[in-house]
């Protein structure tokens, strides 16, 4: 073989097939979790969603909303002020469910410290003001998120881990 003939040896494409298959097997299960079955993520956006609907609905009807969240059942559902009590316990039977291998772990208020069992709720005034807090959620692949609830702002952020409120 001369020395002006242009081409790759066969080790140099043998380490490129080798990095290749390392991207792509470091890569694969992110995707797959990230992408196909990450039901963690879509159980925090599912909240966020509700939150910032009651959050619109109790400026916009000027009269305040709950968010009751059922932490042994991890089942979630919406009430208002001028609901009738067959209204309320109708809400509750219907209440809609987390998906399966996410779990509420706690919520936690401002001055009021953190609640693990039964039901806690979350109130929004009739300005859409909320008492500062902090839902945490987990999934059974031991992944965990923080909603943080802005009193005056109107935004929940998301972290990917869980936080302690005061650490905020």
């Amino acid at each position: 073989m001369s020395r002006d003939e242009k081409g790759y040896t066969f080790i140099e494409l043998t380490v490129v097939i080798i990095l290749i298959g390392l991207m792509a097997a470091i890569s694969v299960p992110r995707i797959r979790h990230g992408l196909l079955t990450d039901e963690l993520k879509s159980a925090s956006r599912k909240l966020v969603g509700v939150i910032k609907s009651l959050r619109n609905d109790a400026i916009s009807g000027q009269k305040a909303f709950y968010l009751h969240l059922d932490l042994e059942s991890n089942r979630f559902w919406t009430e208002s002020e001028a609901m009738l009590e067959e209204e309320r316990l109708s809400a509750s039977e219907k209440a809609a469910s987390l998906p399966e291998g996410v779990s509420i772990l706690d919520v936690w208020f401002r001055g009021k410290g953190k609640k693990q069992h039964g039901v806690t709720v979350v109130r929004f005034s009739k300005k859409g003001y909320v008492q500062q807090c902090a839902i945490h959620l987990s999934s059974d692949d031991g992944r965990k998120f923080t909603l943080v609830l802005s009193p005056f702002l109107g935004r929940v952020r998301v972290l990917d881990s869980y936080v302690e409120l005061e650490d905020i």
